[in-house]
């Protein structure tokens, strides 16, 4: 990822320099182009946006290559009405544009944010350093030497000077790092990211901050502990299980204490009731909720929030063996509740059960967020860009999407709806672990009893966990998705109670079957 800097005044360019110019609607120029000593000829660039249609709609670009003059290159970028997400997709196209002209000598990205009509504050400089370190983000492991990246992106604010700025833009970084390092962690294939890999990354990142301590409980604490789900959808692989527990509190934190649990299935085969193969080629992603929650407590440490803190993430692979659990198996979870197995499949929720449970009878949580790739029914019903959010109480789940929405992370509330309840009911245990469609909300309801009687919320990221090509600030592969909104909502201070949010319209799709998770 490249270094993010942030200056108040546009710097000067030199010929390893590229410089991003935003363009509002209708081919708006900012007003700094037409001052004297401008970096390039306005006149000249609204005849380059004419010629190539760039009527500043987000994430159009037009390239201007100045020849003999500094910088070498102008890239002007679409910036629509300049709302947080058009900033965030000038930004992330600003720095793919320029780091396709890295192998070309581009170093360093000017990137300014400000206009005559409104200066960026903190919100829209957070969200640009956080946009540029993804956005520059990439994951390879190849033989060949990688090729050359941009160094620098230097974001020009003109209250970069501004302490609320200047800590904004530290959040941003901090935030970006996080995420990254989450997105690290997704995409590592599963030969090398086992249950214990994934343990032992959690504990050489986390374990070394001030306030946090990590615990990681082996199989021989799991079986003392009842994680019968965990040991059960673990019990196929050669790599066995793992539970990790990494917790921050900061010596003025409250009595609150929010946990957040993710699903941390390394790989998923399906198990006895085994995928075919083109559901299984993305399932080194299915830790993508563990991922999250992980680099949420890591954020949060690093910005030092005066809060309480844990993440708990049930690791396992999901394999198939002569010791792989089976379709009519009952499972005893934490807590004694008992499921009968009828797909292997649907692992996540059987080890998310455990997850919560131990959080609720045993680290004192106050409030429950489960993160997970859970149901192929989610992306079917939100696509690939919005996660699902099911929640026990409206200010929890108001309190979360308000978060999302800063984090630029979309999500929409989903309904739990007690006329599916008997869909799980079982004749020789509590529940059962595939109650069929809807498998989105069939699958909350699974969970829900897991929580007991405190305020959950569980966010089904399926579709946007993963992502099959670049876009803006995200890139193809393992995206992160969720860590920003948990750390916003971490911000706030983990916020139950209600609080007034603007909902947007849902979108909903039919018509192909969902595997379970």
């Amino acid at each position: 990822m490249p270094r993010v800097e942030i200056a108040s005044v546009l710097p000067e360019l030199g010929e390893d320099d590229l410089l991003a110019v935003p363009v509002g609607s209708g081919a708006t120029l900012p007003g700094w182009l037409t001052g004297a000593g401008a970096p390039v000829d306005a006149d000249l660039l609204a005849g380059a946006l004419a010629d190539t249609g760039n009527t500043g709609r987000p994430g159009t670009v037009t390239n201007i290559p100045i020849a003999g003059r500094r910088p070498r290159s102008v890239v002007a970028v679409g910036v629509g009405d300049a709302t947080l997400p058009d900033l965030r997709s000038y930004v992330g196209v600003a720095v793919r544009r320029a780091q396709t002209l890295a192998e070309h000598g581009a170093r360093r990205l000017v990137l300014p944010l400000d206009d005559a009509a409104a200066p960026a504050g903190a919100e829209e400089v957070r969200a640009a350093v956080e946009a540029a370190l993804l956005a520059g983000y990439r994951f390879r492991d190849t033989s060949r030497p990688h090729p050359p990246r941009l160094v620098t992106v230097t974001v020009v604010a003109a209250d970069a000077g501004d302490p609320a700025v200047t800590a904004a833009a530290r959040a941003g970084e901090v935030t970006g790092r996080a995420v990254a390092w989450a997105r690290d962690l997704v995409n590592t294939p599963s030969n090398t990211k086992d249950p214990a890999w994934l343990a032992e990354q959690a504990v050489d990142r986390l374990a070394g901050l001030p306030h946090v301590t990590v615990t990681v409980l082996g199989p021989d604490e799991l079986r003392a502990g009842g994680f019968g789900g965990v040991l059960a959808v673990g019990g196929g692989s050669a790599s066995p299980p793992r539970v990790v527990v990494a917790s921050y509190r900061h010596p003025s934190a409250g009595s609150a204490h929010p946990v957040l649990v993710g699903k941390g299935i390394t790989f998923d085969t399906g198990g006895i009731s085994i995928k075919p193969t083109s559901g299984m080629r993305e399932m080194k992603t299915d830790m993508a909720g563990g991922a999250a929650v992980l680099a949420a407590v890591d954020a949060a440490a690093r910005l030092e929030l005066p809060v309480a803190v844990s993440a708990v993430v049930p690791a396992a692979e999901n394999a198939v063996s002569g010791s792989s659990y089976r379709p009519a198996d009952v499972v005893r979870h934490v807590g004694g509740r008992t499921t009968e197995v009828l797909n292997t499949d649907a692992e996540g929720r059987m080890v998310l059960a455990d997850g919560l449970a131990h959080a609720r009878l045993s680290l004192g949580a106050t409030v429950l967020v489960d993160v997970a790739t859970l149901t192929g029914a989610m992306k079917v019903a939100l696509g690939t860009r919005t996660a699902g959010l099911f929640s026990t109480t409206d200010g929890l789940a108001d309190a979360l999407r308000t978060a999302a929405g800063h984090a630029g992370e979309p999500v929409w509330r989903m309904p739990l709806a007690e006329e599916h309840a008997d869909l799980l009911e079982s004749t020789v245990a509590d529940a059962n672990n595939a109650p069929g469609n809807p498998g989105g909300s069939t699958a909350a309801l699974f969970l829900r009893p897991f929580a007991g009687d405190l305020p959950w919320a569980h966010l089904d990221v399926a579709g946007p966990a993963r992502a099959g090509s670049d876009d803006a600030e995200v890139v193809k592969g393992g995206t992160g998705f969720g860590a920003r909104t948990l750390l916003r909502w971490l911000e706030a201070g983990a916020p139950v109670d209600p609080v007034p949010v603007e909902r947007e319209p849902a979108v909903a799709v039919a018509g192909r079957r969902a595997s379970p998770g």
